[in-house]
């Protein structure tokens, strides 16, 4: 597989959950009554600014792994073992936050609405670090 290819399954694997993430947090805010939505959205933007600095420094730190690649490799190699439990351990923990009882709509409103676009933010970055090979 070509590392081109290692990109775009890198983008894959924060880009798909980013939008299953980006739907349920913009569901959440739906049932919001509008009094609560001034300090919503000041944390939704707080978590988007965290998660903006994160994950800037993430992609770049992955993606010249992925170029330092040789032209053809395996697919698992797009991320150090770090990468891929950083991946396994919040994949399991958004799973987990659905099932626990008493998360306010308010914690999913503005937590998975600064997430979430920020892993599709993730994925375009991979895709444009793509085009520099």
């Amino acid at each position: 597989m070509s590392r081109k290819y290692l990109f775009y399954i890198a983008a894959a694997f924060w880009g798909f959950p980013g939008m299953i993430i980006t739907v349920k947090g913009i569901k959440a805010y739906l049932t919001m009554p509008s009094q609560k939505l001034w300090w919503l959205m000041l944390i939704t933007a707080f978590v988007l600014m965290s998660f903006f600095i994160m994950f800037r420094k993430i992609v770049d730190r992955y993606s010249a792994r992925i170029m330092v690649q040789p032209q053809t490799t395996i697919f698992w190699q797009a991320f150090p073992l770090r990468g891929w439990i950083l991946i396994v351990c919040m994949s399991c923990l958004g799973i987990a936050l659905k099932y626990i009882p008493g998360i306010p709509v308010e914690f999913t409103a503005s937590f998975y609405s600064g997430l979430g676009p920020m892993l599709i933010f993730a994925a375009f970055r991979f895709i444009s670090n793509q085009k520099r090979i």
